[in-house]
């Protein structure tokens, strides 16, 4: 089921969807990858205030290539997602919606999906340069130094996404192979 949603996410409307719906968001996400979560982290140890408003927003893990002329963005093809799984539960647990990536996640960023009614979503991988066609705007809000790594704030059209983590702890990764494993007996 395709279904429209807008960014920062309603929880209310983050419940009712499933995995495997397919979903286009538009409105406005974040960027960060390892260095920018790191850096995160080290913030939130010192008792500092992060430089962006977790509260129901979405994080895409990338780091986009150099934008050509008349371009938002370069290519922007997901991360994966594994690699901030350290710190995603404490992000959700502040108040973040959501992630954008690809890739499985641990159990622990899967109980703070659930514990926090949150959720995960898949880009496509391999198709950075398609998916950079549903961003119409691009602006580093923080860690500029980072170069591709630092935090973005995007304007995104009709961004393509697939629920792997639906809010209820449901995960396509698993329920896809389970089924694909009965059907082949």
């Amino acid at each position: 089921m395709d279904i429209q949603l807008n960014a920062p996410i309603d929880k209310n409307k983050i419940k009712e969807l499933k995995i495997g719906d397919m979903v286009y968001i538009s409105g406005t996400i974040y960027t960060a990858r390892d260095a920018a979560h790191k850096r995160m982290a080290e913030a939130l140890a010192k008792g500092e205030k992060l430089p962006i408003d977790l509260n129901d927003n979405l994080i895409y893990y990338m780091g986009p290539s150099p934008a050509r002329e008349g371009r938002a963005i370069g290519s922007a093809g997901p991360t994966t997602a594994s690699r901030m799984d350290k710190y995603a539960p404490d992000l959700l647990d502040l108040g973040l919606g959501g992630m954008i990536g690809k890739g499985k996640r641990s159990k622990e960023v899967s109980e703070a999906i659930v514990r926090n009614g949150a959720i995960y979503f898949a880009a496509i991988g391999g198709a950075g340069a398609l998916l950079s066609k549903a961003i119409v705007d691009s602006e580093v809000v923080a860690y500029d130094d980072l170069g591709t790594e630092a935090i973005r704030k995007l304007k995104v059209e009709n961004f393509p996404v697939i629920v792997v983590i639906d809010p209820k702890g449901n995960n396509l990764y698993e329920e896809a192979g389970t089924l694909y494993n009965r059907e082949k007996k």
